[in-house]
């Protein structure tokens, strides 16, 4: 009776071993999915045999009760994360646990440049990936308002970055972190402003920065462009930058700029009109707002493109004339 009994314990023992190795084997094995890679949505709230069907559900060949077994057997199902997930060939039931246990989404990218515009902006949100479209058809006056910012212009007040996010998450929910960026590194430059500036405000600052970011061919210049429109605001001398008055063109500006051009008044003609333009006309980047708050020491008030990306700077007229007939007229 004794042997008996030993003999059916040991046959358990090594079926309980068999079949341990078993699912130690199959957790390790790449799952079977319909694609290359299969998008995973884990809503709030879904229990551990929620989640293990919704992989099922993607048309993945794999059992969802093994799956919520082994949700269980491992220690981890609470610690389940919802979210928008990616699996990709060669994932198997260990990683894909440690995936949805680290939290680790599927994420898109998206890059807004330096210099842009917001038509600019708007737009390569409009191409992003996977980014959920909610600012489409909104008006930029109604697109601000849902930011928490009604009345305020949207030229310059996002920060230009590469900004990641989730697959299927909001175009309102990036521009909001690409506002609260410039809000944080605009402060940062006012705070750092040199004296005897001829700004009155951040926002200000923000205006210079984004001229200056539009003005610079070589990083080098930057600051003596600063310098030479604070020079100028110093002395009441129209800012005349060609890149203001392209931007109150709007998309009638057909690549050249006429006397006409010049002579059509709007808010940004800083040909026509006095001092800063209405708003920024830009998206400056961390170094232009610095340039424009700690500009180069110098006198010059004029500038002119060598033509080679870099610029000839001038205090006065005269000499400023003879720099254009150098480089702009001479063609040398």
């Amino acid at each position: 009776m004794r042997r008996f009994f030993l003999t059916i314990f040991l046959l358990a023992a090594f079926a309980a071993l068999g079949a341990g190795a078993a699912g130690l084997w199959w957790v390790q094995q790449p799952l079977k999915l319909p694609a290359p890679t299969v998008d995973l949505s884990v809503e709030p709230g879904t229990t551990p045999r929620g989640v293990a069907q919704a992989v099922a559900d993607t048309g993945t060949e794999v059992s969802p009760q093994l799956l919520y077994w082994w949700f269980r057997f491992s220690g981890q199902d609470r610690q389940i994360r919802a979210g928008s997930y990616e699996l990709a060939a060669g994932i198997t039931p260990r990683t894909l646990l440690n995936v949805l246990v680290r939290g680790e989404e599927a994420t898109r990218s998206v890059v807004l440049v330096e210099g842009w515009n917001f038509r600019q902006v708007r737009s390569a949100l409009a191409k992003a990936e996977q980014l959920k479209p909610d600012t489409f058809g909104l008006a930029d006056e109604e697109l601000m308002a849902r930011l928490g910012k009604p009345g305020l212009h949207p030229e310059g007040r996002f920060f230009p970055d590469t900004y990641t996010y989730s697959k299927g998450s909001s175009d309102i929910a990036l521009l909001q972190r690409a506002m609260r960026a410039m809000d944080k590194k605009l402060d940062a430059a006012w705070a750092a402003r040199a004296s005897g500036l001829p700004l009155k405000t951040a926002d200000e600052a923000l205006i210079l920065a984004s001229i200056v970011e539009k003005e610079t061919g070589k990083v080098q210049d930057r600051a003596e462009i600063s310098a030479v429109f604070s020079n100028r605001l110093r002395v009441g001398m129209p800012l005349q930058t060609d890149p203001s008055v392209i931007y109150g063109l709007g998309p009638r500006f057909d690549g050249n700029l006429r006397k006409k051009d010049l002579q059509a008044d709007t808010p940004w003609n800083t040909y026509t009109r006095p001092g800063l333009p209405s708003t920024p006309i830009a998206m400056p980047g961390k170094a232009a707002l610095l340039a424009a708050v700690q500009p180069a020491q110098s006198k010059s008030l004029y500038f002119v493109s060598r033509g080679d990306g870099s610029s000839q700077f001038s205090s006065s007229l005269e000499e400023h004339n003879r720099a254009v007939n150098r480089y702009q007229r001479s063609g040398q």
